[in-house]
């Protein structure tokens, strides 16, 4: 009997925002673009954002090789991840942050749900940058 077709690898939609200073952060559409961007595109000295304690995209701020991202490009980034949850709305919002590497998905987990290490939380106003 033959083999089904395999499902056909879809491009993640992702929103993309330049940070000043040239650094740029993604952030997933749905819960199968947040799976892809933060297991997949992401690379282990990526920062990582999720709004803390619930539902909002995956961010990630792609850091060049030998780079530093400094407090003022995390906490830009951090700001993209709660402009895209459901505290949008908000004053301050907590953000969860860690470096890709420490992103992991347990096994059997749905789409979209991952476990991280090492985080750090950023307190920020939700914003995303202005268009240039």
């Amino acid at each position: 009997m033959p083999r089904p077709p395999r499902p056909e690898k879809v491009e993640p939609r992702l929103w993309r925002y330049e940070l000043p200073g040239g650094w740029i952060v993604l952030a997933g559409k749905n819960d199968q673009d947040n799976d892809q961007l933060s297991l997949r595109i992401a690379k282990a000295n990526d920062w990582w954002f999720h709004v803390k304690g619930l539902p909002g995209s995956h961010v990630v701020l792609q850091v060049p090789a030998g780079a530093k991202a400094d407090n003022a490009t995390l906490k830009a980034a951090a700001a993209v991840a709660a402009w895209h949850s459901k505290k949008r709305e908000s004053r301050q919002v907590a953000v969860s942050c860690t470096q890709a590497r420490y992103v992991t998905k347990p096994r059997g987990a749905k789409p979209g749900t991952v476990e991280i290490r090492k985080e750090k939380v950023l307190k920020v106003r939700p914003a995303i940058p202005e268009e240039v």
